[in-house]
């Protein structure tokens, strides 16, 4: 018996091995991603330091849809987040004949703020997008969900001493302190990392495991959408213009009968005698993602669905996709799932070195171990590079630019791919102190920009930053005065 669990074990961790490491790089983005968004909308702020305006919901909802009215009258629809607690602006997805468009909007006029930006949206579609078409980007995160959730679970069986081995940091021991580190990082958190990780694998269950939709539904989404949406009316067009009803007195009716403030709104066919408005409770409310829904009659307010889910599946998904997303969590929670994301973050980052370290040990890194050595560096150091250039990027730029949101994120990914570039040119003895050493820069190159728009939001981002900053430099000097590694000679045993 013994040799079979032994068997088991060593099976399980070359199973953990190999998985993290081909998708370890995906995973990296994807839970750095991840982590930021907790803070979604507060980064959102933090990028828009001039617009200060607040108002109330259904003054933001009429505003906005006056500026929508005369800016995208022809669009498909128009999707509206309404300001919270947490954000001042409203945000709104709409085509203005160009294609879909994100932009924020100033709640109280309705125009779009003088700092185009992506704000936190850009780490939020990072990371389960990864900057890639759709559907590609989501297959490639769903694959790298699914492996991140085997990974945990193949590590729990290969580590027989995973618990007590928590309370064991051995430092300046190679591969035993990094091995220490990996699993301090992994168990500490482990019930956050299998939730996080299980759910992320189901809000992307459609694209996985899409069988049971085609068997019950075929090619019919329009019947798909309405089982999964009984509160949303989805028809055509009527093809004649109407204006819309005032949407202030739908809020409020909205609102009283779901018995909770209004989050979301939709406008399908805006302009359109067939307009349909359909408004969505506040998921900062609930657990569980759009539980109820209210639809009415674009163009004389009248109610046309009224539901609130009830169905037993339905629920549990929907609190799945609303423990992932966060959106409930009071301040204290926010912090909690963000110090777990961080946890997991570096787990996986410290995997991937590991990886390296423990190869190293053994014998000369042969080709293919080096390649992944320099790759290390270049990701796990230039993805937060380029994350920081984003944030520069929206400080530097000027607020007139054309096309400003785009170009945010054109030098967050330019500055990524320099960062790798550099990682695999350089050797790891100087690649990684260098680019921690710009990443500690730009942190607090990051944090001093506030002036006279400075808050609580601004201030804590950048004692964040500022935090990050000390202890990406403190790395930085230790690997620069690392020694070098003395070269180690393969056996006869190793090279049979």
């Amino acid at each position: 018996m013994s040799a079979v669990r032994d068997g088991a074990r060593q099976a399980m961790a070359w199973l953990h091995g190999w998985t993290g490491l081909l998708l370890g790089w995906v995973l990296f983005v994807m839970c750095l991603g991840g982590t930021l968004s907790v803070f979604k909308p507060e980064i959102g702020r933090w990028m828009r330091p001039e617009t200060i305006a607040t108002a109330d919901r259904a003054t933001a909802l009429t505003a906005a849809s006056a500026w929508l009215g005369k800016n995208a009258p022809h669009s498909f629809g128009w999707y509206l987040t309404l300001p919270n607690a947490r954000m001042n602006t409203v945000e709104a997805t709409y085509d203005p004949g160009t294609g879909f468009v994100y932009r924020a909007l100033d709640p109280g006029s309705g125009a779009p703020v003088p700092r185009e930006t992506l704000g936190g949206e850009f780490f939020y579609r990072l990371h389960f997008e990864l900057e890639l078409p759709f559907p590609w980007g989501r297959l490639l995160a769903s694959l790298a969900a699914m492996v991140l959730l085997l990974g945990l679970i193949t590590g729990i069986i290969a580590h027989r001493r995973i618990f007590k081995d928590f309370f064991t940091f051995r430092p300046a021991k190679g591969q035993r302190s990094w091995l220490d580190g990996h699993n301090a990082l992994g168990v500490l958190a482990l019930p956050f990392h299998l939730m996080i990780s299980f759910t992320g694998l189901l809000t992307l269950a459609t694209l996985n495991m899409p069988w049971a939709l085609t068997a019950n539904y075929g090619n019919d989404m329009a019947a798909m959408f309405h089982a999964f949406q009984p509160g949303q009316v989805d028809r055509p067009a009527a093809g004649k213009p109407a204006p819309l009803a005032p949407l202030a007195p739908m809020l409020r009716a909205a609102e009283q009968r779901l018995g909770q403030p209004v989050g979301r709104v939709t406008i399908a066919h805006p302009g359109d005698a067939a307009a349909v408005v359909t408004m969505f409770r506040d998921d900062a409310r609930q657990i569980g993602y759009a539980a109820g829904a209210v639809s009415f009659d674009g163009t004389t307010g009248r109610v046309l669905v009224d539901f609130t889910e009830h169905r037993p599946a339905m629920q549990t998904y929907g609190v799945a996709y609303g423990l992932h997303l966060a959106r409930f969590a009071l301040l204290a929670t926010r912090w909690l799932y963000f110090l777990c994301g961080a946890m997991l973050t570096m787990a996986v980052a410290s995997g991937m070195v590991l990886w390296v370290v423990k190869r190293r040990e053994r014998a000369p890194l042969h080709l293919g171990n080096r390649i992944v050595e320099r790759f290390n560096a270049g990701v796990l150091a230039g993805v937060p590079i380029g994350c920081l250039a984003f944030l520069l990027a929206n400080r530097l730029l000027p607020l007139g630019m054309p096309a400003r949101a785009e170009a945010e994120v054109s030098a967050a990914l330019s500055s990524a791919a320099a960062a790798v570039l550099l990682g695999v040119v350089l050797s790891p003895r100087r690649s990684w102190p260098i680019l921690l050493a710009i990443l500690a820069l730009g942190c607090a190159a990051a944090a001093l920009p506030g002036g006279a728009y400075a808050d609580a939001v601004q201030t804590g981002v950048s004692l964040t930053l500022l935090a990050t900053a000390g202890g990406t430099g403190w790395l930085a000097w230790k690997q620069w005065r690392r020694p070098a590694p003395a070269p180690r000679r393969r056996t006869r045993s190793q090279i049979a």
